[in-house]
């Protein structure tokens, strides 16, 4: 059995956190109840496996690198109640975690986008998460209508969570050090969406549509993703939505208005 850790691997896009502080602050963050369950994608070394582990019922960890799988599986063997999983997390089935699911964890920076649509999809197995992400895509998850920042990311979140930044994370806590900043979010999942929905997957491609295009008109971009150019003017018209605009001027109720008149 290893007793030393295997060596990042670059392809993967590995940073280890290091900082026991950070770790007690995102557990504090994420308010674990000891009949909870936890999904932890990417567990790394396990430095926040551990106090997971104390802290919940049963503690489902993700990891991808089969050598850090087995460092895990002897470092960790004293937790019971540690579920480990080998796979790649875009491939996990979200679908069968146990209902009021906690998800705490280090997301992989070159999947995080992915990672949290996945998530976002199975929200009805999730009470909350609590996730580090690059500052970048944490900036995206809390933006507001006329910031850079504000895309396809910041409303399909917000719609389904309530979403806030809780504090930022040093390059020192990391080895190897990462060339980007960090920050941890929280993101607890609303049983009822922000703005009622008539017809999600309508909803989403609406708003993947009118972000398609940031640098053209709502009224164009609409068109260029190939909505007619008659639906999309007499949707427009029906909700009061000045044609000129761009995406990124329009609040959640918004789109969620301009997804029902396009039905």
């Amino acid at each position: 059995m290893p007793s030393s850790p295997p060596p990042p691997l670059k392809r993967l896009g590995q940073h280890f956190l290091v900082d026991p502080n950070i770790v007690r602050k995102i557990v504090a963050l994420a308010r674990l109840q000891p009949e909870e369950t936890v999904l932890e994608i990417g567990p790394g070394r396990g430095i926040l496996t551990r106090p997971l582990c104390a802290a919940a019922r049963r503690v489902i960890a993700v990891e991808l690198d089969k050598k850090l799988g087995d460092y895990l599986q002897d470092q960790l063997s004293d937790c019971r109640n540690l579920d480990l999983r080998l796979g790649d997390a875009l491939e996990f089935p979200y679908a069968s975690l146990p209902e009021g699911t906690v998800v705490v964890a280090n997301l992989p920076y070159y999947l995080s986008t992915p990672l949290l649509f996945k998530l976002l999809e199975a929200r009805q197995r999730i009470d909350r998460m609590v996730l580090m992400l690059q500052t970048e895509v944490a900036r995206r998850l809390v933006a507001t209508p006329r910031s850079s920042d504000y895309g396809i990311l910041s409303v399909l979140t917000q719609v389904a969570a309530e979403t806030s930044l809780a504090f930022q994370v040093s390059l020192n806590c990391f080895r190897p050090k990462p060339d980007v900043g960090s920050a941890v979010v929280s993101l607890v999942m609303r049983r009822q969406p922000v703005v009622p929905v008539e017809d999600e997957a309508r909803f989403t491609k609406t708003v993947r549509a009118a972000f398609a295009h940031r640098r053209k008109t709502l009224a164009n971009s609409l068109r260029d993703e190939g909505l007619p150019a008659q639906q999309v003017a007499q949707a427009l018209a029906r909700t009061g939505i000045v044609p000129s605009r761009r995406a990124e001027t329009l609040s959640i109720e918004e789109f969620a208005a301009l997804a029902d008149a396009l039905g």
